[in-house]
């Protein structure tokens, strides 16, 4: 859980602070969910919540791993470039206790590199073009929080249209509290007001 207590004048825990709250807004989104609703594709390019929280954790094992040469424990699957999105969405044998727990004992890692390292640590990123490769490890948190941040919006999504429950770290945390009919009146309001720009 996230500490609301965080110094923020400790630019160090400020970082691990945002990134942590981006970890908590991706996976409570599985929360209560039956499996075929985490694993269930909800956009033409497949996005679903078990595939984004799967991708989270091969985005921090790469970033907070190879880049600083601190190699992590292999992941429990085996990314093939040769296999497009192979990241992006969990297999039968794959269970959702299995990523999920992965994901926290690599977040865990992470944390710990980053309490232990300066910030000003430099790494390289070999999979990014050789004049932008070399990096800090600021760099890299700020990215990697900026990624979990994008996907936890995909995630907010998915979830929304799954079973409707919306919100940044709980149910209906960061929403107006309304019942369904305002929301079903908001939204043919929005509806009115998009249509007005429809070309003749």
């Amino acid at each position: 859980m996230t500490d609301s207590t965080t110094d923020l004048t400790d630019v160090r825990a400020f970082l691990l602070k945002y990134l942590r709250e981006a970890r908590d807004a991706l996976v409570w989104k599985l929360d209560g969910l039956p499996e075929y609703e985490v694993r269930r594709p909800l956009t033409p390019t497949g996005t679903n919540l078990l595939g984004l929280v799967k991708h989270a954790t091969m985005v921090e094992h790469g970033y907070f791993g190879e880049v600083f040469d601190r190699p992590m424990p292999p992941l429990s699957w085996e990314f093939d470039e040769s296999v497009p999105n192979i990241d992006m969405w969990a297999t039968a044998e794959q269970s959702r206790e299995a990523l999920v727990e992965e994901y926290r004992r690599v977040a865990e890692r992470a944390d710990a590199l980053i309490a232990e390292l300066p910030l000003e640590t430099p790494g390289r990123v070999p999979w990014w073009a050789p004049e932008r490769s070399r990096v800090t490890l600021h760099r890299i948190v700020v990215h990697v929080t900026g990624d979990l941040n994008r996907h936890a919006g995909h995630a907010d999504i998915v979830r929304e249209l799954t079973d409707g429950a919306v919100g940044l770290r709980t149910p209906g945390d960061n929403v107006p509290a309304e019942d369904a009919a305002w929301w079903v009146a908001y939204r043919a309001r929005l509806e009115d007001v998009a249509r007005g720009f429809i070309a003749d």
